[in-house]
């Protein structure tokens, strides 16, 4: 079986490519055990000075895997809810993992960035993104609610435009995204990894105690209420999936149709 997580040496730098194409790179349970793993190799690598996330295929990555999530809303309540809370928690503790790591972590988006995949880019330090990716959070069309990303947008482009993004639930073309600050730099296709590895050696220049110094100044003091916020965003989107909502915006979502509110 293909692994669902592919790591690459480029030093300084250190590449996880998240490698599910055919799934548009959708985070399995798997998957984030897996990429969790990944960013604890790349810790203990004193070489690898920062870590660039990335996409195979031409999907960066397109959120939580929806079939999984289809088959836990078909369980006994009792059983889906606990699978649920597991996984609002395993997705909480990933970008924790992500905003406590101590190197810089460059997302390099080389194509679509929905949902959960749009909250790895918020969890992020940089991002080089390609002209053709997008961005975008439509979990409300889907009968759920993106209370894990909702903080990190805020945090990062504040709240005004996180009430736009999150409210109307549209995607975003890279150009929009970099106009707010989603994204920081727009490359051409074929460029976007080369791009983010220049940033990772631009990283590499200063002192690894003074990044990790400056990386917890901003992720733990400047954004202090962010732990608080996560914690919130988890119990919310645990409870927006035992909802009727849920299951017909899943549902309908697999079939290819629109769905039916009630």
């Amino acid at each position: 079986m293909e692994p669902t997580i592919k790591l690459r040496k480029n030093l300084p730098s250190g590449t996880i490519i998240l490698n599910r194409p055919d799934k548009r790179n959708a985070l399995s349970r798997m998957l984030l055990i897996q990429l969790k793993q990944a960013l604890q190799d790349f810790h203990q690598e004193r070489r690898v000075r920062a870590v660039i996330l990335t996409g195979a295929g031409d999907a960066f990555c397109a959120g939580m895997d929806l079939q999984e999530m289809l088959e836990t809303s078909r369980l006994p309540e009792a059983e889906s809810q606990a699978q649920w809370y597991e996984d609002a928690i395993a997705y909480k503790e990933l970008l924790e993992a992500m905003l406590m790591f101590p190197k810089p972590i460059i997302a390099s988006v080389n194509g679509p960035a929905v949902a959960g995949g749009a909250g790895l880019v918020l969890a992020s330090d940089i991002v080089v993104a390609s002209r053709d990716a997008s961005f975008g959070l439509p979990e409300s069309r889907r009968g759920l609610a993106a209370g894990l990303v909702a903080p990190l947008l805020e945090f990062r482009v504040g709240g005004s435009q996180a009430a736009r993004l999150l409210l109307t639930a549209e995607m975003i073309t890279a150009q929009e995204a970099h106009r707010i600050n989603v994204f920081h730099e727009l490359v051409a296709n074929d460029l976007v990894w080369a791009r983010a590895h220049e940033l990772a050696e631009a990283c590499a220049k200063s002192a690894p105690e003074s990044v990790q110094l400056t990386k917890r100044m901003l992720n733990e003091t400047i954004g202090n209420h962010l732990d608080v916020s996560l914690s919130a965003g988890a119990a919310t989107s645990a409870t927006a999936r035992t909802t009727e909502a849920a299951v017909e915006g899943l549902t309908a979502f697999m079939e290819k149709r629109p769905p039916v509110w009630k």
